[in-house]
């Protein structure tokens, strides 16, 4: 997801976008323990985008502070 997608998301789409990666990154977790996780490098691309998604929830979050 590209960062400027995650910035038009509202508030309640972003932690709904935020607890499905956590969802998927367990899943990774699990399937990279029993050493059936093909694909290694979306486990650093799903962490990724979660540092991401939970960035833009802080900076709107300050926005709304100084607003009011």
């Amino acid at each position: 997801m590209k960062l400027s997608q995650i910035r038009d998301l509202t508030p309640d789409q972003l932690r709904d976008e935020l607890i499905k990666l956590k969802r998927e990154q367990f899943n990774l977790r699990f399937q990279k323990a029993t050493g059936q996780l093909a694909n290694t490098s979306r486990v650093r691309d799903v962490r990724r985008t979660i540092a991401k998604i939970k960035t833009i929830e802080r900076e709107k979050q300050r926005v709304a502070q100084t607003v009011t």
